[in-house]
């Protein structure tokens, strides 16, 4: 089964928590703090197999959550760090924030990664906090947490050539004239419902990937039809083959389908239409067939190559496949990916944001929020004295208190953080 669109709930691994622990060797009085550091959480990467060319292995599996890192250990031993969680994707993987729509990493070469969520930073042990002040300090950090987010996955095929053209115009049988694919063929609209790929070998050995892809119809570009949904395949192709029924069997001019067609490729992508094209005239075996031809070229401009073919009788396949070869000779590999694609692996960056607002909730609570301040507070272990007179240290540090107060807040009101509740005390 062909799938090239995914929603995906990815989760790196929380960080390892910090010790809390003391040296207790024979023959070393007041030994100290030995309470090891967390190790840090897996992050989630993608990275390209060129091996795979559809996302199946999305369709069943929605969820991809990486290990948290090892906790912190006696006598200063670090936790282990947790392995990465690697998926592999098929050339042609654009992933996308679906919150946002940010594209987070367009894959496109064999063996490239991106990290997709990072994972948590191990929590510090209570060695980490010794000082003169404190020289046996009885707490220590929780794991950060790894960051999660949902995205949309896409694949947009790579491949040489791309087959396009009204339904049932002869795309499906080329394909399987001139490579092994089997597409599905019979005589009715929308036949193919998925892309078909087939590797081409021409008979002065050179070679280059072609793709039937589902026929486009009028408004395709607007969700009309099937089409709409592969349109996004063509933008890797570097030749676009556009095929028309020159029998005009089911009663269409040829002409104005080629118009047609390349309303919906423009319409879709301006830049699709820069894209070096050959007009392919099908079914020549059929009455009528050159008749409509030479009308085709008297519309035409004379500087447009025009190759009639017969996918039945094979006339004019050979010449058509020569002309293909000898197109992309000219076109280097990496044009499209260079110049077309404007997203690779991109780490952009990030405006900061404020580490903490508050707002009012319904019943008249403060409640705070905040990417930092939320970390700050799933990092501290409230079950020590020690690191809850901390997190308060480290609320006054950013201006919270003062904040609060500015916003009205009185002894004994109720500030929200998460799901927890505290008494505001002056």
């Amino acid at each position: 089964m062909f799938i090239d669109q995914a929603s995906v709930y990815v989760k790196a691994g929380d960080g390892g928590n910090g010790l809390v622990a003391y040296r207790r060797e024979k023959y070393v009085p007041k030994g100290g703090p030995a309470g090891g550091d967390g190790g840090d959480g897996g992050n989630v990467v993608f990275k390209v197999d060129e091996g795979l060319n559809t996302l199946m292995d999305f369709r069943y599996n929605r969820h991809f959550k990486a290990k948290r890192g090892e906790n912190g250990m006696s006598q200063n031993q670090h936790g282990k760090n947790a392995e990465p969680l690697v998926v592999a994707v098929p050339p042609g993987t654009k992933v996308i924030d679906e919150d946002t729509d940010q594209v987070i990493a367009d894959l496109t070469q064999h063996e490239q990664e991106a990290v997709i969520v990072k994972g948590g930073r191990g929590g510090r042990g209570n060695s980490r906090f010794q000082s003169p002040r404190n020289p046996a300090p009885a707490f220590a950090e929780n794991g950060e947490p790894g960051q999660e987010r949902n995205i949309v996955v896409e694949l947009n095929l790579i491949a040489d050539v791309g087959l396009v053209g009204f339904p049932s115009v002869g795309k499906s049988t080329l394909l399987s004239t001139v490579t092994s694919a089997k597409p599905k063929i019979a005589d009715y609209h929308f036949t193919t419902l998925v892309p078909n790929l087939g590797v081409v070998d021409t008979q002065d050995q050179r070679s280059f990937v072609m793709a039937d892809l589902p026929g486009l119809i009028e408004g395709a570009h607007q969700g009309i039809g099937l089409g709409y949904q592969f349109l996004r395949h063509v933008e890797r192709t570097r030749v676009i083959v556009h095929i028309i029924d020159m029998a005009a069997i089911e009663g269409r001019d040829p002409y104005e389908d080629y118009l047609t067609i390349n309303k919906e490729l423009k319409e879709y992508d301006q830049k699709l239409m820069s894209r070096p094209q050959l007009i392919v005239a099908n079914k020549m075996d059929m009455p009528g067939a050159d008749d409509n031809l030479k009308k085709f070229k008297n519309k035409l401009d004379d500087n447009v190559d025009i190759y009639p073919i017969s996918t039945i009788t094979k006339e004019g396949v050979r010449d058509l496949l020569f002309a293909i070869a000898n197109l992309l000779d000219q076109i280097p590999k990496d044009v499209v990916d260079i110049e077309e694609t404007e997203h690779k692996v991109v780490y952009r960056h990030e405006k900061e944001e404020a580490p903490f607002t508050i707002s009012r909730d319904t019943d008249g609570a403060f409640k705070l929020s905040g990417h930092e301040i939320e970390r700050l507070f799933q990092m501290t272990d409230f079950a020590r004295e020690e690191a809850a007179q901390r997190f308060s240290r480290q609320l006054r540090t950013m201006g919270v208190d003062k904040a609060l107060r500015d916003k009205g807040v009185k002894d004994g009101d109720t500030i929200r953080l998460m799901d927890y509740e505290f008494e505001f005390i002056e």
